[in-house]
């Protein structure tokens, strides 16, 4: 396939109409195929938490465990309190072996939701 045809194909639109195609895609599995829409589109509105977080989701997903790990840390940077960003982070670090960095994000995504573990 020509890549300059495929670049424009998951470029075309305008950002609300790349959003709901890179929404159809993740809701129909090919993860992939939303992470290229929602790459663009985080570059061009990378304050906005939701195309992220659905972007590290869609890397998380297809196994793409680095940027996955990327996305969530730019989200939590600039939000701590972000709790899924908090869940996701320490699940995908879990998912690398990480488990001793997984362990405070996850600790903090329960506290956020109030979910203390006894003592």
């Amino acid at each position: 396939m020509d890549t300059t045809y495929d670049t424009e194909y998951y470029a075309h639109g305008t950002p609300a109409e790349r959003w709901e195609r890179a929404r159809l895609f993740f809701d129909a599995k090919e993860y992939t195929a939303a992470a290229r829409v929602l790459a663009g589109l985080v570059e061009e509105v990378p304050e906005q938490t939701g195309p992220r977080l659905l972007l590290a989701r869609a890397y998380y997903h297809s196994a793409q465990l680095g940027r996955a790990e990327n996305e969530l840390r730019a989200i939590v940077e600039r939000d701590p309190v972000e709790q899924y960003a908090r869940l996701m982070l320490g699940r995908t670090l879990e998912r690398q072996g990480r488990h001793a960095e997984a362990g405070p994000h996850l600790r903090i995504a329960s506290a956020l939701t109030g979910d203390f573990e006894e003592a």
